[in-house]
């Protein structure tokens, strides 16, 4: 974009001063600035809405940090974001950490460890206030434009394309000529997902983004396939709206709740909120990481995510965890701390590291112990259909007669499991004779006969047979906090980049629940505008499960449960009834590596981890 644009940042980054051609290739930037004496600062970006109302546009506050030293030799400088509505009412991090400022209103604390760690090796780091939230006027919109451009108008401003203002009202212009113009995003859940909406938009500059644990259409993370969890968008924007500067939020709150039908239709509100609908306008390469044990933002968000930056052919690599809504930063923090040093240098510094090539996904198969793949899903997993059968059997052939269930709106996923009795349906392949490996996203074609004029449908696949897990349904989501610190980078008095280590949190079961999907049998025609059911028809409606990475072991079994509402996540209908199921005209699509065996019964298990509600789960992403 300028003059100077790698070379010079080498030169200083990594020898400190010009150095002969037959040097060798830097391969990584090295800690050689003083983060005690790095520029601090803060600027207004004007994104071009007015959320609020105010008759102004609102513009946004983006706190910065960057060394001093490239600044003074006039050497420009890559940026590392993070764009979050969590900097004063939640937090951000295992440690809940929130911006400060001095008395005259000079960023102190950057929360996390990206500014330690980054800025003494030649980063600017900037910490964007959302609109709506802490700094930042206008209102919070939760994924739809005001918040996207709440970021890409500082890409855009970093590259010279967007105003920048050195107050929040009035103020003079302010230039970002100390920046290269690349741009790489990072965070966790509400960031992450920030961070896919404005590679979606597909604007020059940002190079990269580190999404963990984010959202890909805000429809899945607050309906399934018609189906509800029981809360809405204005409930987030109100909490993260809480200590703005006194804007008045009303009318946009107001918008979000109009918007997000209670049916569980697909309207216009979640189109605006679709970033897979529009992943091919990601140029941007992308480093996903997600918990296949996030009951929170649910896996179907970074699988659907995935599969549509493949169509597209970007440059993406994948951590899967065994954790819940969990960085990796918690749990695998020296690997996750070199990832993101060798992928930002590649991508924002140019160096030819080779962080690029070499096995795309690593997969969590037992607490702490980590498995590489040339690809996910699986390169040899292959998409098989799975039919259940009389007798409680899942095989691949065909089946014939019919099953039913009482919907019991006030059982769950773990009782379907342990006790179905007459609330679920259970078919198992019976003893595996080798393993088999569940790698990318299933879904289920279900033909089913509702007895009143409302139904919803639920699937798992489980892993019959006893593991030690991570608790992922723990307070830690799988990860115990200790006491002792370890630091990344460098501190100051008021900004240390020291923190505490987490350890594996435990439990031994005697199942795993691998996979999950739901939906509203009234949308069985369309997503957008759900259908009166007539009691005594027959139905059929194809829904998606959870996509995840996992090894059902030898001697374990896989099985398929059907049920109606799955108490621990999804809301009943009005009136729940008994379901009858065409097994003729009902299979679940699974991607499989492996051999399947010729079924048997397997036993009831009995004990398991508990599934925490749909409540805790929202909880959960407000606090990080």
């Amino acid at each position: 974009m300028r003059s100077g644009l790698v070379c010079g940042i080498l030169a200083v980054v990594l020898f400190g001063a010009l150095t002969p051609a037959v040097a060798a290739a830097p391969r990584a930037s090295e800690p050689v600035y003083d983060y005690s004496k790095a520029i601090r600062e803060t600027v207004w970006v004007d994104i071009g809405h007015d959320g609020d109302g105010d008759g102004k546009p609102d513009r946004v506050a983006a706190d910065v940090v960057r060394p001093a030293e490239p600044a003074a030799a006039g050497t420009e400088v890559p940026v590392i974001m993070d764009a979050s509505p969590y900097y004063s009412c939640c937090g951000r991090g295992n440690e809940s950490e929130l911006k400060s400022y001095d008395s005259a209103g000079k960023p102190v604390k950057f929360p996390l460890f990206y500014d330690n760690y980054f800025v003494p090796r030649g980063y600017a780091v900037v910490l964007v206030d959302l609109a709506g939230t802490n700094r930042s006027a206008g209102c919070a919109d939760v994924g739809g434009a005001s918040d996207v451009d709440s970021a890409r108008k500082v890409v855009d401003w970093l590259n010279g394309r967007a105003t920048g203002y050195s107050a929040k009202t009035g103020g003079s212009a302010v230039t970002a000529g100390w920046s290269t113009g690349n741009v790489g995003m990072i965070g966790k859940s509400y960031d992450g997902t920030i961070a896919n909406g404005v590679a979606a938009t597909g604007v020059a500059g940002l190079k990269t983004i580190v999404p963990i644990s984010a959202i890909s259409s805000w429809y899945d993370y607050y309906r399934s396939d018609g189906a509800t969890f029981g809360f809405n968008p204005a409930g987030l924007a109100q909490t993260v709206e809480a200590n703005n500067s006194g804007q008045n939020c009303a009318a946009q709150n107001q918008a979000l709740t109009t918007g997000a039908t209670a049916n569980g239709d697909y309207g216009p509100l979640w189109a605006a909120r679709d970033y897979v609908a529009q992943a091919r306008n990601v140029h941007a390469s992308v480093l996903v990481s997600h918990g296949v044990n996030d009951l929170n933002v649910k896996t179907i968000n970074f699988g659907q995510w995935w599969d549509a930056l493949a169509a597209n052919g970007v440059e993406r690599k994948i951590w899967l965890a065994q954790t819940g809504h969990v960085d990796p930063f918690d749990y695998r923090r020296a690997d996750w701390v070199d990832l993101l040093h060798r992928w930002f240098d590649h991508y924002l510094l140019g160096l030819d590291n080779g962080v690029q090539n070499g096995p795309v996904a690593s997969v969590e198969r037992q607490p702490d112990q980590w498995a590489d793949q040339s690809a996910y899903p699986a390169a040899n997993a292959v998409t098989t259909a799975l039919r259940p059968q009389a007798g409680g059997k899942l095989a691949t052939a065909t089946a014939s007669g019919t099953a039913s269930f009482t919907d019991n709106p006030n059982v769950g996923e773990d009782t379907w499991v342990t006790n179905p009795g007459s609330a679920a349906l259970t078919y198992s392949t019976g003893t595996l004779t080798s393993a088999l490996q569940v790698s990318g996203t299933s879904s289920l074609t279900v033909t089913a006969t509702p007895g009143t004029a409302s139904a919803r449908l639920s699937a798992l696949l489980v892993d019959l047979g006893p593991a030690t897990i991570r608790n992922f349904a723990g307070s830690g989501e799988g990860i115990k906090t200790g006491t002792t610190e370890n630091c990344w980078g460098s501190s100051t008095a008021g900004d240390d980049g020291c923190y505490r280590v987490a350890s594996a949190d435990v439990k031994k079961v005697n199942y795993t629940i691998l996979s999950r999907g739901w939906a509203d049998l009234a949308n069985y025609a369309s997503l957008t505008q759900e259908r009166v059911l007539t009691p005594g028809t027959a139905y059929t409606m194809t829904f998606r499960l959870a996509s995840t990475d996992h090894v059902v072991p030898k001697g374990h079994a896989l099985a398929l449960i059907i049920g109606g509402t799955d108490g621990s996540f999804i809301r009943g209908p009005a009136q729940p009834g008994r379901v009858t199921v065409d097994l003729a005209r009902t299979s679940v699509s699974v991607p499989l590596a492996g051999v399947l065996p010729a079924a048997s019964t397997h036993p009831t298990p009995d004990g398991g981890a508990f599934v925490p509600s749909a409540g805790r789960a929202f909880t959960a992403l407000r606090r990080r």
